[in-house]
């Protein structure tokens, strides 16, 4: 299942909590992630600094635990707003018969 994890801000966190020890532990988590195939695809927000991933899970609880391994998620300064997705079923419509 493809679930889309959008980065989400965690109150009171401020920015210097965010050290390049972490930041370079979170990327190499991350590279793993998306080795193991659990991470298809990473992206930056181009309108603010936060991240957005597409998860190939078998369910939202696998993504979330999955993600709570990231170091900046275990360390409390990240937290993700999952969405389960399907498959678009519109295109069918252009094959159904008008017979029906």
């Amino acid at each position: 299942m493809r679930i889309l994890a959008i980065e989400r801000p965690v109150p009171g966190v401020t920015d210097d909590r965010f050290t390049p020890e972490l930041a370079a532990a979170e990327a190499r988590r991350a590279w793993e992630l998306h080795q193991a195939g659990a991470i298809r695809e990473l992206f930056f927000r181009a309108d603010e600094p936060s991240a957005v991933l597409m998860l190939e899970c078998s369910d939202a609880d696998e993504a979330r635990r999955g993600l709570a391994e990231l170091p900046l998620v275990a360390a409390g300064l990240i937290d993700f707003e999952l969405i389960p997705l399907r498959a678009y079923p519109g295109f069918a419509r252009l094959f159904a018969s008008s017979d029906s």
